[in-house]
């Protein structure tokens, strides 16, 4: 038996064919019996369904709220309202290096709902505690399922059974019902398509997973997931970011607010800022269909200048593409090789999006 936790749709998934794996301490599907590429490319051409119940959700409540958040995350709330989410960084505070990468959904005006990686929901409490106020911090993970509704007509079909969730905007959040259950929809995703995320209890998962598949959108897995992320450039917790990895280094630092009053991390950050990083995430498309990997260097002639963090096969490109931590000054249109078991595979340095 697993000791992985399971989604509340998990008996549904395995009805319909699902490779279930491990992932952060779950037990998540990985594909369908479509497959990840066929699942990739309906993501990309009309719209799919993903569970991604495995992601947390600490419910921070109270006068205190806002400021605990405030210090606690890199990007600065009081540019945004309720209503809305935001994106932003957990950060160590004596390196800098990011933690978890977070979207924050502002609900109500003393209510936020912060959304951390899967497995990293206690380290997101214990920052959140030790800040400068006592707000009400709860982990809510287990009281509900998030389905994720992405593509470019994602909202079209929607909007046949559930309206009002379709016409949540970009980045916005609000609290509505639908298929009789009281949801929080918000305008976010991870897939480079437009699309919304509904945070529903487990009592209504089923019934609201039934209602999105009646649209005509079918579910996709968590391997489709990571191939439309990185076709975006989207980093991934535990590659493009993590232990020693800054916001800086990940070319993310438009995440940070410096101008705001002190936060976690903030002078090693600062610091970092001021001496100029020693590596930069960047893109690279691979000569051919061969996937890159993880951990592979990569070189400009005989020089080694870095290595790469995710890579895997485009499947709208229909070749190898990678993000890859380079040393600072490699620009864009540079010829380069990555060392694939003891074999030069040649690459171009391109700057992120690659879709």
């Amino acid at each position: 038996m697993s000791d992985d936790r399971r989604s509340p749709l998990h008996d549904a998934h395995v009805e319909l064919g699902a490779k279930m794996v491990p992932f952060g301490g779950w037990e998540m599907p990985l594909s369908y019996s479509d497959g990840t590429l066929a699942e990739h490319m309906v993501c990309r051409s009309d719209a799919v369904v993903f569970d991604v119940s495995h992601l947390g959700t600490v419910r921070v409540t109270g006068d205190g709220a806002l400021p605990a958040l405030q210090w606690a995350f890199t990007n600065d709330l009081e540019r945004i309202e309720p209503g809305r989410a935001q994106y932003t960084h957990l950060l160590n505070p004596s390196d800098a290096s990011v933690l978890d990468d977070i979207i924050v959904w502002w609900v109500g005006e003393d209510r936020f709902d912060v959304m951390p990686n899967a497995s990293n929901t206690i380290r997101v409490e214990k920052a959140l505690a030790d800040g400068p106020t006592t707000p009400e911090i709860s982990d809510v993970t287990g009281s509900r399922a998030v389905l994720a509704i992405q593509g470019p007509n994602a909202r079209e079909r929607l909007a046949a059974v559930a309206p009002e969730a379709a016409a949540v905007g970009r980045f916005r959040v609000a609290e509505l019902e639908v298929a009789g259950h009281a949801v929080v929809v918000a305008g976010t995703g991870y897939t480079g398509e437009d699309g919304l995320e509904i945070a529903v209890p487990v009592d209504g998962a089923a019934a609201v997973w039934d209602l999105v598949q009646s649209a005509g959108i079918g579910p996709a897995g968590l391997g489709a997931r990571d191939t439309l992320r990185l076709e975006a450039g989207l980093p991934l917790h535990g590659h493009e970011l993590g232990p020693g990895i800054t916001s800086l280094q990940a070319g993310l630092g438009w995440v940070v607010r410096f101008d705001k009053d002190d936060f976690r991390g903030r002078e090693p950050l600062l610091a970092e800022q001021e001496r100029g990083v020693h590596r930069e995430l960047t893109g690279l498309v691979v000569d051919g269909r061969r996937p890159p990997r993880e951990g592979q260097i990569v070189r400009l002639g005989d020089d080694d200048i870095g290595a790469i963090s995710s890579g895997n096969f485009s499947p709208v490109l229909e070749q190898g593409i990678a993000l890859a931590f380079l040393r600072p000054g490699i620009e864009p249109g540079t010829a380069v090789t990555i060392d694939v078991r003891g074999t030069d595979v040649p690459a171009v340095v391109t700057s992120p999006p690659f879709v």
